[in-house]
C-alpha cells in the first residue's frame, strides 16, 4: 500500500467512525478515495448506548448494528477488525498495526471514543494501558461481552451491583430490576445523578427508584471487592467492600464510573491532548492539518485564547448525536465541499430512560428559589410522596435550566421551551398541570420540532417517511435515521405512525 494523499484512514470503528465511513462511501464508490478502517474489537460497530438494552433482553445484536462490512468493503473500502494500533508515526503519514502491517495515509482520523472508568479498587486493576481484564463477575458495560454477562445474571435473578449514580448506570439498574434482578445501586454523592440535578430532584429520584425495588445506597466509599469461589471453583465477585467496614453482597458488579477519552495512541504521537484530542473548529488536531479526531475523543479548543465558543468547553460531550454531527460535516470537508464553520453543540438535555421513572435536565439548574442570583429568576415545586420534582430557572423570562422528576409531559413541552429558547408563560403551574389526571393529551403537529435528538430527525422528516410508506419504526429508522441512536424518542415515533394510520 503506498501512500496517497487521497487516503483516509480512520482508527476505531464505532458508530461515529461508522457514520463518517458512511458519509465517504460515495467518493469512495467513485474512486475519489480510498478509506481504510481499523477496529480494536473483532464486531462491526454498534451502538454502546442500546448495550444496557442487549444485555437485559430487550433488544438484539442485529437491532443495535450501525455498520455493514460488508457493504463498506464492496465499496472499495479496507476494513480491519480485531487488532490494534501500535503507534502512529506523523512524520511519515503511516499507521503501524499490532501485527506489523504498516498503513500509509495522507489524512487521518481519531475516532477511538472513550474508555470506562475503572475505580481504583483493591482487586481490580485500573491501568487501561496494562491490558489486564476485570476479575470474573466485574463488567463496565461497555461491550457486547459484558451484554452476555448481565444477560445471564439477569436470566439466573442474581442480585446485580452498580456502582455508580449516573445516567447510564440507572438506566442499567432499572432494566435489569424490570426484567426480575435484584439491584442495588451504590454511589459515592448523597444523591444521585449528582452532577446534573440538585439534592431535591435527587431524594426524589431515590424515593422513586427505591419504589421500584431498587436498594440505594449513597455516600459510599467503595475501597475493594471481595471475591469467591463460585460454582466450578473460579473465583467471582461475591461482595463490593466499603471503607467503614460494610459490605454490600451481590453476583455480578457493574462498573458505572463514567468513562474518559482514548487519546493514549494519540499523545504517543506527539498530538496536543487534554481531557481529549484538542482539535480546532475544523476537526484538525493543533499543529498537524493531516490529522482529525471525532466524537468522545475529539475536544474542541482552538488556539484563539479569546474565540467564545472555546472559552467555556469542558470537552467532549460524551453524546453520540455530537459524534454523528461531526462525522457528517467532516466527510464533508473532506470530499472537498467546504461546508459552513461546525455549529457549536447546545447545551444537551439530558434524560434518563426507563419505564416508569422519567427524568429531564439541562442547563444552568444549581441556584435554588431563594439564592441571590442577579437576573435569575427560580420556580420550584416538590411532590416527593408521590415522586414529582419540578424546577424551573429563567432569565429575562427565558428558560435558561429545569429538572423534571416524574412528570413526562411537563419535562417534554420543558425541553422545547428549552431548545428553542422561548419564554415561559407567566403563570408557571399552567405547565405543572399538563400532568394532571385530568388533561387530555392532544397531540399537536409540529412539524419543525425535533423528534430525535441523536441524528437531529425532525417531526416533518419522519411524517414524509410514513406518508412514503414506512410503516414501523425500524422502518422509518432505516429511512431517516431517526431512533438510531440513544433510543429515547421510540415512543414518539411510533405515536406519529400510528397517528398516520389510525383514520384507516
Amino acid at each position: 500500500m503506498t501512500l496517497a494523499s487521497n487516503h483516509v484512514v480512520i482508527i476505531g470503528y464505532g458508530p461515529v467512525a461508522a457514520r463518517l465511513a458512511e458519509e465517504l462511501l460515495p467518493s469512495v464508490r467513485q474512486g475519489l478515495l480510498a478509506l481504510t478502517i481499523i477496529g480494536e474489537e473483532a464486531a462491526a460497530a454498534y451502538n454502546r448506548v442500546l448495550v444496557a438494552d442487549l444485555g437485559v433482553g430487550r433488544t438484539s445484536e442485529e437491532a443495535i448494528s450501525v455498520s455493514d462490512p460488508a457493504e463498506l468493503e464492496a465499496a472499495g473500502a479496507v476494513v480491519i477488525r480485531g487488532v490494534r494500533v501500535r503507534r502512529v508515526d506523523r512524520a511519515r503519514q503511516g499507521v503501524l498495526l499490532e501485527d506489523g502491517v504498516w498503513i500509509p495515509y495522507g489524512k487521518l482520523v481519531f475516532a477511538t471514543g472513550a474508555r470506562p472508568v475503572v475505580p481504583p479498587l483493591h482487586g481490580l486493576n485500573p491501568d487501561p494501558a496494562a491490558q489486564v481484564p476485570l476479575p470474573r463477575g466485574v463488567i463496565a458495560l461497555r461491550d457486547l461481552a459484558d451484554a452476555a454477562v448481565l444477560r445471564d445474571a439477569v436470566d439466573r435473578r442474581a442480585h446485580v451491583v452498580v456502582l455508580g449514580g449516573g445516567i447510564l448506570g440507572l438506566e442499567a439498574a432499572l432494566a435489569a430490576r424490570d426484567e426480575g434482578a435484584e439491584v442495588t445501586v451504590v454511589h459515592h454523592g448523597a444523591h444521585t445523578l449528582g452532577r446534573s440535578i440538585d439534592a431535591g430532584a435527587g431524594h426524589t429520584l431515590a424515593a422513586a427508584l427505591r419504589a421500584r425495588g431498587i436498594q440505594v445506597v449513597s455516600q459510599a466509599r467503595a475501597v475493594g471487592v471481595s471475591m469467591a469461589p463460585g460454582a466450578n471453583g473460579e473465583a467471582s465477585f461475591a461482595a463490593l467492600l466499603q471503607e467503614n467496614g460494610s459490605a454490600v453482597p451481590g453476583q455480578l458488579l457493574v462498573l458505572s464510573c463514567g468513562v474518559r477519552p482514548r487519546v493514549e495512541v494519540a499523545a504517543g504521537a506527539g498530538l496536543s491532548t487534554n481531557h481529549g484530542i484538542l482539535v480546532d473548529h475544523t476537526l484538525a488536531s493543533l499543529h498537524d492539518p493531516h490529522v482529525f479526531a471525532i466524537g468522545d475523543c475529539a475536544e474542541i479548543r482552538c488556539l484563539d485564547g479569546n474565540c467564545p465558543e472555546c472559552a467555556n468547553s469542558t470537552g467532549p460531550l460524551g453524546l453520540i448525536g455530537p459524534g454523528w454531527r461531526q462525522a457528517e460535516w467532516l466527510a464533508a470537508f473532506l470530499t472537498g465541499f467546504s461546508p459552513e464553520a461546525l455549529p457549536a453543540e447546545r447545551a444537551p438535555v439530558m434524560m434518563l430512560k426507563a419505564r416508569g421513572v422519567d427524568v429531564a435536565v439541562a442547563g444552568d439548574v444549581a441556584a435554588g428559589p431563594f439564592d441571590d442570583v442577579p437576573g435569575l429568576a427560580v420556580s420550584l415545586w416538590a411532590d416527593p410522596e408521590h415522586g414529582k420534582y419540578v424546577k424551573m430557572n429563567t432569565r429575562g423570562g427565558v428558560l435558561c435550566g429545569f429538572i423534571s422528576v416524574g412528570m413526562p409531559r411537563a419535562g417534554a413541552e420543558l425541553t422545547l421551551l428549552f431548545e428553542r429558547g422561548s419564554e415561559l408563560p407567566a403563570d408557571r403551574s399552567a405547565l405543572l398541570r399538563l400532568n394532571g389526571p385530568d388533561r387530555e393529551i392532544v397531540s399537536v403537529p409540529d412539524p419543525a420540532r425535533t423528534v430525535c435528538r441523536c441524528a437531529g430527525v425532525t417531526e416533518e422528516t419522519i411524517t414524509g417517511a410514513v406518508s412514503d410508506g414506512c410503516s414501523s419504526v425500524q422502518e422509518v429508522s432505516a429511512a431517516t435515521r431517526a431512533g438510531t441512536g440513544c433510543g429515547g424518542c421510540h415512543g414518539d415515533l411510533k405515536k406519529l405512525i400510528e397517528a398516520h394510520f389510525a383514520p384507516a
